[in-house]
């Protein structure tokens, strides 16, 4: 069994939808209606990424990026 890794995971709020991605793998993303849903279906996403990657015998990406929110005047 593999271990877990933790990636970022940037979550959109669109007009209509919510959108999500991780900077550390290019061309997954998810979408749905609510927050929710997007959370769920990008994790489903990188975990099924993840698996193919695996299934063709490519290394799997290191976690890298990071997050900071910082307060600022405005």
């Amino acid at each position: 069994m593999s271990s877990p890794r933790r990636y970022l995971v940037i979550i959109e709020k669109g007009a209509r939808n919510y959108s999500a991605y991780s900077p550390d793998i290019p061309g997954c993303i998810a979408t749905a209606r609510t927050r929710a849903q997007v959370a769920r279906r990008i994790r489903e996403a990188i975990t099924f990424h993840l698996d193919g990657l695996r299934r063709n015998g490519l290394s799997l990406p290191l976690p890298s990026s990071s997050a900071e929110v910082v307060e600022v005047l405005a």
